[in-house]
């Protein structure tokens, strides 16, 4: 982690030397570049920056070079506050994050005060888009759309058996549970636990306890992939074997270098892998050059920049409002596909799948028809 964390500052510090020059649209981007969500910084970090570089290298935006100024909220909601404030006062056109939903609310007020357009390519909670802001737009699905894919599993496979969903506690964590339970309830299906623990704890022997008192034989965890690799240890530890399943925050190979072996088997809902898109395959390669896994959100981030440049390149202005409303109005070709929105600044289509991960340490995408 600490070499991670060197990584980050490098390149963050490279991303920001000297002064922009007088031509330069400075934008912003925020999200976990430190704390234990850091991985997920990372791959904010390698994919705005590329989008960045493929920007420029075919002449900018409006005629203009792009260039970065990077704000770290550690997946704090009073950080997020505070370097949204930041960010805000410097009067950006747009800023690509923030990762958690606790971070990307409260940020987006702040954004919305001071007339900055943002657009989150991770944070699923519905609220973020719920608010009626002028200014909220995600790359992402949301987890009212992803617990239902999970609920019904559980309700297909695991009917008549016993099923723990587990949070914690976090906006992201409790709102896909909460998703997951109602739409689990809504098959007829009622689950044996409904268990919170504390982000950051490391000793999970209680909980772990009750799950084995009460013979479960699923686990659904909202949750990020710390938390839900050390349960799953634990779990094993203690002779527990039930399925592990979890949503969009454990698509990160971090997530096998906590569970080790243990992680075979474990199930996650995600969007189609975009790493496999034929809009992807000369950015994959560009990444794979660099012997980086553009893996989890690095090519969502790299198609919100998509599609903000493109927006203002038809709008032929950086007026946040007008080209929040030439997002909303348009159809836009990025990485990952043809992205259109909703008045709200959801996106109008995404199919979650699941995938599961492999006794080599590898996820990948189950066949159609396989689950």
């Amino acid at each position: 982690m600490q070499k991670l964390l060197s990584v980050l500052a490098l390149g963050a510090g490279l991303g920001l030397a000297g002064p922009a020059a007088a031509q330069d649209i400075v934008i912003g981007y925020a999200g976990p570049m430190t704390g234990q969500y850091a991985t997920f910084g990372l791959q904010f970090k390698n994919g705005i920056e590329q989008a960045v570089a493929d920007i420029n290298a075919a002449g900018g935006v409006l005629g203009r070079k792009l260039k970065l100024e990077l704000g770290d909220d550690a997946c704090d909601p009073k950080q997020a506050r505070a370097v949204a404030e930041k960010l805000a006062a410097m009067k950006l056109p747009v800023v690509i994050g923030h990762f958690c939903s606790s971070s990307s609310i409260p940020a987006s007020e702040a954004y919305a005060e001071a007339g900055v357009l943002q657009i989150t390519p991770a944070s699923t909670n519905p609220l973020f888009t719920e608010r009626k802001l002028w200014n909220t737009f995600r790359v992402c699905g949301r987890d009212d759309q992803q617990g239902a894919v999970g609920g019904a599993y559980l309700a297909k496979h695991f009917k008549g058996k016993n099923i723990a969903i587990l949070h914690d506690k976090s906006t992201y964590g409790k709102g896909l549970a909460d998703e997951t339970k109602k739409a689990l309830n809504k098959a007829g299906v009622k689950e044996k636990l409904f268990e919170a623990y504390t982000q950051g704890d490391k000793d999970f022997t209680a909980l772990v306890s009750k799950l084995k008192a009460n013979n479960i034989d699923a686990v659904y965890v909202g949750g990020y992939h710390t938390e839900a690799g050390l349960i799953l240890r634990q779990m094993r530890d203690q002779g527990v074997k039930a399925r592990l399943l979890a949503g969009d925050a454990l698509v990160t190979n971090e997530f096998w270098a906590i569970t080790g072996p243990a992680g075979e088997g474990v199930m996650m809902t995600f969007g189609p892998d975009p790493r496999k898109k034929p809009t992807a395959a000369a950015v994959v390669k560009k990444f794979k050059d660099k012997s980086i896994d553009p893996e989890g959100y690095t090519l969502y981030t790299y198609a919100a920049l998509q599609i903000w440049a493109q927006a203002v390149e038809k709008a032929k202005t950086l007026d946040p409002k007008k080209v929040a409303e030439t997002i909303r109005a348009g159809k836009w070709n990025t990485v990952i596909g043809q992205i259109g929105y909703d008045k709200k600044g959801d996106i109008t289509a995404l199919d979650y799948v699941w995938y599961i991960w492999s006794k080599d340490g590898s996820y990948a995408e189950l066949p159609p028809g396989s689950s």
